[in-house]
């Protein structure tokens, strides 16, 4: 199989990366950190304007069609740029009403979300996720429960997360908009775009992550010599790259997996999260242990990185649920 990008497909990173570079997106994370949503939302619609989120909504809603290839190249960038908010979370949405058979509230949702005009989150409730990412901050939250699905009516207080850019509220009350199997299989679908779309941030996350230390070991010296000319330290490094690399083509085969809907999806896009998730986490501790006591600060951006990893390596599926997903007969 292969899973090289195609000259479109690399150059709709290139744009994406130059754009993310130029917005200086680590001022935007510290803003929407302290609920300040302003900057984030305008740097939302410019992700919108490059048309991230029209890849999860079908052409009849003002969408570009279901395109999982391009979104696992989309949330790469976005990962590799720590943009904050509710980006997977909106995709999920927009792939969960694409799935329903429910032409009104398709052409009630899709449109905004493909515009960028509605964020939206999405909380699949259970006892162990009772949290919405970003309430606060979204236009519309929507829940399932079991085989039902509500619009929330307000959120709860924002709780402590170990990545600040990552806002947990527990969704309240809401209007039912639609009951029955159709939610619960609409939601397995969701979620394994949620899963796919993380795989990639952590992915471009742990890039982002190797990249900022393999600069920095060049130049931080010591006994004379740069540190990044001990072995120790290249060795340490050797293995985060070659995590990354082993977890980019089960990114790309999960998304082509989701594309052809396989019987074998799920585990796909399971042992996507697993290896990119563990890679980007082994990619932040390196970049802890490398920079010294420079990296315990929280002045330096790459803490904005590095909390972020921990964050992603269990959203939407964590090391043990994707596991016992991959393993299962």
């Amino acid at each position: 199989m292969r899973f090289l990008l195609d000259e479109e497909q690399r150059e709709f990173a290139r744009s994406l990366d130059g754009m993310l570079t130029v917005a200086g997106t680590p001022a935007v994370v510290r803003a929407w950190s302290t609920g300040d949503h302003g900057p984030g939302r305008a740097l939302w619609a410019r992700v919108a304007n490059a048309g991230v989120f029209a890849l999860a909504v079908p052409e009849e809603h003002d969408g570009l069609s279901a395109r999982p290839v391009e979104l696992a190249v989309a949330f790469t960038e976005l990962g590799r740029h720590a943009v904050p908010g509710p980006l997977v979370e909106t995709v999920a949405v927009a792939a969960l009403l694409g799935r329903l058979d429910d032409t009104a509230l398709a052409k009630a949702w899709l449109p905004g979300i493909a515009s960028g005009e509605t964020a939206a989150s999405l909380c699949l409730l259970t006892p162990d996720s009772p949290y919405a990412l970003d309430a606060d901050a979204a236009d519309a939250v929507f829940v399932v429960t079991e085989d039902t699905l509500r619009v929330a009516e307000s959120a709860g207080p924002v709780q402590p997360s170990a990545d600040p850019a990552r806002r947990l509220a527990r969704p309240l009350g809401g209007t039912v908009l639609a009951r029955g199997p159709s939610v619960r299989m609409a939601a397995a679908h969701a979620a394994d775009i949620a899963s796919l779309a993380v795989a990639a941030q952590a992915l471009g996350l742990g890039r982002a992550l190797l990249d900022r230390t393999v600069d920095h070991v060049k130049q931080r010296t010591q006994f004379g010599r740069p540190i990044g000319a001990f072995q120790a330290v290249k060795h340490r490094l050797a293995d985060v790259l070659i995590a990354l690399e082993f977890a980019q083509p089960l990114v790309y085969a999960a998304a082509l997996s989701l594309t052809e809907g396989g019987p074998d999806t799920h585990r796909a896009v399971a042992a996507a999260k697993l290896a990119a998730g563990e890679a980007a986490y082994g990619a932040a501790r390196a970049a802890l242990q490398c920079h010294g006591a420079l990296g315990y600060t929280g002045d330096l951006d790459l803490s904005l990185w590095i909390r972020k990893a921990r964050a992603l390596r269990t959203a939407w599926g964590t090391p043990a649920d994707c596991r016992a997903r991959v393993l299962q007969d």
